[in-house]
């Protein structure tokens, strides 16, 4: 009860919203009229008359959190700091929207008249349409951006650090008409910048945020990422098709950064390496002097000896695994987010990888001094 009370802010049209879809079995824009647009009547409805599927809802996110909390603390106790990840957009069959429908560009119906995505780029010719329905940025400031203030203060109970996903759509993002099945026809339109974050840094400063700003960046982006001190990322992968002048080069880097192999969206070290063209290969065994050992650990030793704040290493790199344990391919649908971790990979952490991880992070300065040999 006490759970429900704290977090009725959201977790009560979020298991409204879960015993209607349940009842329902489509999207909320096809429900009936009252359950479609009137929220207080929706949530009475759920209440009485579908109480079983609105009490397992919020019992569900109950047991989540009390896991969640234990977690976090057995973290605190060893000095492990959460990283989230906070997408810009959410999706439309969703609570978010369903919940606050005049705070998103959508139709009399409920249906978006505009989506987001991104251009065509490196990872595909046609961009990415990601389909997720876009902000009414000038409703959301009129109301002080409380929809984001919420949305932030909840994921600051649950994580330490926030990566913002697309972080450049809040300078400026990509607007595609519903219509349009491809990304190519659409416009780049200002973001709410500064206004928005100004707000946030209200609940929380200095803002905990690391910003996802891969690709093609513009000066509006540098500058509001300066402005609020908030780090960038550097992906060692995109480091190898030009010149040492590449900023994603790490003798490049700056300390405010967070340096990673790859990402979630990029192949693991081993794979990259395998596929990549003839002279990134041979750019990349000269830069991580891969004769002296294997890419993944070169490659972190690299990163850690650089000069940005952070590196983060994924586990498939860590174990030096190749494409078979490729996390997800940007712009493709199917055979994504599949990849698990298996009980020998455990023992591998806790072996010989594990030691050698530690014996880097220690070497390059990078570990907090340990009472014990953990």
């Amino acid at each position: 009860d006490d759970f429900c009370r704290k977090q009725s802010y959201w977790l009560d049209h979020y298991a409204a919203f879960s015993a209607l879809r349940m009842q329902y079995g489509t999207p909320w824009t096809q429900w009936p009229a009252p359950h479609r647009t009137n929220l207080t009547r929706a949530v009475r409805y759920a209440q009485t008359h579908l109480a079983e599927h609105w009490e397992a809802a919020r019992f569900r996110q109950y047991i989540f959190e009390a896991q969640w909390q234990r977690l976090r603390a057995q973290c605190r106790t060893r000095d492990v700091h959460i990283i989230g990840d906070m997408p810009i957009y959410v999706a439309h069959d969703s609570a978010d929207v369903w919940a606050a429908q005049d705070q998103f560009r959508l139709d009399a119906s409920g249906a978006p008249t505009v989506v987001g995505g991104v251009p065509p780029d490196f990872f595909s010719t046609t961009g990415q349409r990601w389909g997720n329905p876009l902000y009414r940025w000038d409703e959301m400031e009129r109301r002080g951006f409380s929809w984001w203030k919420l949305r932030l203060k909840r994921a600051l109970s649950l994580f330490d650090v926030i990566r913002l996903d697309h972080f450049r759509g809040f300078a400026g993002y990509w607007e595609i008409p519903a219509s349009e099945e491809t990304a190519v026809r659409g416009r780049w339109v200002p973001g709410p910048g500064t206004r928005l974050f100004n707000h946030l840094a209200r609940i929380k400063h200095p803002l905990p945020f690391i910003a996802e700003d891969l690709g093609i960046i513009t000066d509006d982006v540098r500058a509001l990422m300066h402005q609020f001190a908030l780090p960038g990322m550097a992906v060692l992968q995109f480091a190898f098709d030009s010149s040492d002048s590449n900023p994603y080069l790490p003798h490049n880097y700056q300390q405010n950064l967070v340096a990673y192999t790859g990402t979630h969206d990029n192949d693991t070290m081993v794979g990259w390496l395998k596929a990549a063209p003839e002279s990134e290969r041979a750019f990349a065994s000269r830069y991580l002097e891969l004769a002296k050992g294997a890419v993944h650990w070169q490659s972190v030793r690299t990163l850690m000896a650089s000069k940005a704040n952070l590196v983060v290493t994924p586990v498939q790199d860590v174990l030096g695994l190749g494409t078979e344990a490729r996390m997800n391919t940007p712009g493709t649908v199917g055979a994504n987010w599949h990849w698990r971790m298996r009980p020998h990979d455990l023992d591998a952490l806790v072996g010989e990888a594990g030691m050698h991880l530690k014996a880097l992070t220690r070497q390059h300065g990078r570990a907090n001094a340990a009472p014990d040999d953990r």
